[in-house]
């Protein structure tokens, strides 16, 4: 605990808010997750360098938080440090045809800018529930729609400290994946490049239905994390998911949803346990059953 004292101790020395006793379950769409063993929220892009710097020289285990609506944390708590880029690291701006967006900005915030300005090309993310950073992270996408059809470039930091851009082709964007799941890169803000030859009202109709259909479609009324399961080539994971019969399938108090077979959600108290094992039946299930490998695309943490 040495260690994390150091870190807490520089946090504060750079006018960070430490978040004492923060459970993971108040910082997530899942609310589920124990404490984290130091929590710092994150105003200014200098304190982000110099807290990464002295994690990476200490080889302390973190994780950059944004809103957590893709990620499953564990009840017993993360055993390093989470660094939370929340309503201090959350500004955008229009200029043009281009919004340009910090990481903790939330993607609905970034939806009304758009739409605030005539700007199209944003209208199938209304509606998700993450921040720019994580959308950009995992690419994500909905409705026929991805993140990366709209993306320019990422101001970000590296491993040792640097701070650059990234244009979108050197991103290795594809499926629900980017670069950032494995090169360890921090993003900072991204560029966004839209349409602006449409009207106002046509945007917003779009969006005021793909928002309908949300609604109408998936478990909002419950806590999740979104779509549980990437979805397999040439099938869908819902779909697989109740022709094997487990819409509605239950384990404590974790189920799939009835309404979404491809939604796992929280009926209340339920338990890290309880999702993992729903997830992995599921996954089990669905195997046996098509031949089909559900891979999960909620980012599941461990304790470790």
């Amino acid at each position: 605990m040495e260690n994390i004292e150091e870190i807490i101790s520089l946090a504060k020395s750079l006018d960070q808010k430490v978040v004492n006793d923060a459970y993971l379950k108040d910082y997530t769409t899942f609310k589920i997750g124990g404490k984290a063993d130091a929590f710092i929220e994150i105003s200014s892009t200098e304190a982000l360098k110099q807290l990464l710097s002295r994690l990476e020289s200490l080889k302390l285990k973190y994780m950059v938080l944004g809103r957590g609506s893709n990620v499953l944390f564990d009840d017993k708590g993360f055993n390093g440090v989470i660094l939370h880029l929340g309503s201090d690291f959350a500004k955008a701006e229009s200029l043009g045809n281009t919004i340009t967006a910090q990481s903790g900005a939330s993607l609905m915030s970034v939806c009304k800018l758009a739409l605030d300005n005539s700007l199209s090309g944003l209208e199938f993310a209304y509606g998700i529930p993450g921040t720019v950073g994580g959308t950009v992270f995992m690419n994500a996408g909905a409705y026929g729609g991805e993140i990366k059809n709209v993306l320019t470039s990422c101001e970000v930091i590296d491993r040792n400290g640097n701070i650059k851009t990234v244009f979108a082709s050197d991103m290795e964007l594809s499926y629900r994946h980017s670069i950032f799941q494995t090169n360890g890169d921090v993003i900072l803000s991204a560029t966004f490049t839209l349409d602006n030859t449409k009207e106002r009202k046509e945007i917003s109709s779009t969006m005021n239905e793909l928002m309908s259909r949300r609604k109408e479609k998936q478990p909002l009324e419950f806590p999740n994390a979104g779509s549980t399961f990437k979805r397999p080539k040439g099938y869908f994971a819902g779909k697989l998911i109740e022709d094997s019969g487990l819409k509605g399938y239950t384990v404590g108090r974790a189920a799939v949803s009835d309404k979404h077979s491809g939604f796992v959600i929280n009926l209340g108290g339920a338990t890290f346990e309880d999702v993992t094992k729903v997830i992995s039946d599921v996954q089990k299930k669905v195997l046996n059953d098509s031949g089909q490998t559900l891979e999960c695309e909620v980012l599941i943490v461990r304790y470790e």
